[in-house]
Formats: C-alpha cells, structure tokens, sequence
C-alpha cells in the first residue's frame, strides 16, 4: 500500500464524487491548534463554548465541590491547579452552522475514522451530536482517532510522514432509522460489485441470518 492510495481513501477525496449517493456530509479542514488539543495527553479540559453550550447540559454544579482546586498563595499543590481551557470560536460557529443546516443533528469524523470507541462518554450512547461541545467530547475522548493523527501511513511502503499535512472534520446528517445490522461495506471491482461484508465486524446480529439469502443475491 502507498501513501497516494491512503490519502484516497480520506472522506475530503472521495465524498465529492459520490455525494449524489452519499448521506449528506459538511466537512470543514481544522485548524493546528485544535489538533493539538486532540493529541494533548494532559487533563481532559472541553473548550470554553462562545455560547456556554456544556455537552453534559443536565450537570450540576457544586461550588462546595471546586474548592479542591482552588490554590492559595504559597501553596505546594500549585501544580494541582485546572489548565486553562481552550477556545476555538471560528470553528465553533462553523460548526453551529453545519449541524444547523443538516437538521439539527450529525455524527463526526476525521478524515478517516470516527470516534466510535467513544460513543459510551455520549449522553445518547451513540455518535449523534446536536452541539460543538459534544462533538468535540467523542473527538477528545476517542483512541482510535489517534491512528488518524499519528498512525496514518505505518502501513504504507513508501512512508514519508506519519500524518497528513492537513486534518478534516466531516459532520454527516444524522438518520435515526439507520441500523447498524444493514450497513455493509461493499467491494467493487472493474465496475462490477465482487463482494460484501458487515460493516460493524465487532457484533452478531441475529436478524442477519434471516436475511443471508437476500443478501447473497445481492453480489450475483
């Protein structure tokens, strides 16, 4: 594998082309900053909202409870003391508007992975995303985002670097009816449609079986 057939499996290169049979995406390049924050192994600290937006809208706040960070002049513990949280507020109207105009709901991803390892953090159990904030929770909270970041061309034969030069956020519209036992991902050859398989390989579903013959009908 090389590194020109990597980059052509990136959600920027190929959605163009097929965006007349795709769900409908909006997909934004992120600044350097915000990459940073998403490799950044320190405390997990969510980005001050423009809006006060909190992807945890139903938290309560105790101010009894913070007065554990609070540090006194000449105290040890001054290195116990909260980050200070970052700001991204260009890209957090960007995606405002985005989830605005894909009805008020999308699920994300980079420019290859989604965070789905991260889904369980989400007050919804799932990748759908209604506010900056809870985008950029499931981005921050995801490891297998970090193939994207740091591991993206380990396979290539002619490695060169070990990210792109550029990252991309793709916000997809948001379908509830969508199942995940009727995903599949299919293999296309010389035009000709060769092979088909569960898209979600880490679960068994047992509707599938009812459906094997339909399903082999498909690629004959």
């Amino acid at each position: 594998m090389r590194e020109e057939e990597v980059n052509r499996c990136q959600i920027q290169e190929w959605y163009p082309k097929f965006k007349s049979v795709s769900i409908r995406t909006l997909i934004h390049e992120l600044p350097e900053s915000f990459i940073e924050y998403l490799n950044d192994s320190g405390p997990f600290v969510l980005p001050v909202s423009i809006a006060d937006d909190d992807a945890l809208p139903n938290r309560i706040r105790k101010p009894e409870d913070e007065e554990d960070y609070e540090v006194h002049e000449g105290s040890d513990n001054e290195a116990e003391s909260p980050p200070t949280p970052p700001s991204f507020p260009e890209l957090e109207i960007m995606i405002k508007e985005s989830i605005q105009s894909l009805g008020g709901a999308v699920f994300p991803k980079l420019n290859w992975s989604a965070p789905k390892d991260s889904s369980w953090i989400s007050s919804t159990g799932n990748l759908k995303c209604s506010s900056f904030s809870e985008v950029v929770l499931l981005l921050r909270s995801s490891d297998s985002l970090i193939h994207d970041l740091c591991h993206a061309y380990d396979s290539c034969s002619d490695k060169t670097a070990s990210r792109p030069q550029k990252f991309f956020l793709a916000l997809r519209k948001w379908y509830a009816s969508l199942r995940p036992e009727m995903e599949f991902r299919c293999f296309v050859c010389n035009g000709l449609l060769v092979g088909i398989s569960q898209r979600d390989v880490t679960g068994f579903y047992p509707a599938l079986l009812d459906k094997k013959d339909d399903i082999k009908q498909m690629i004959q």
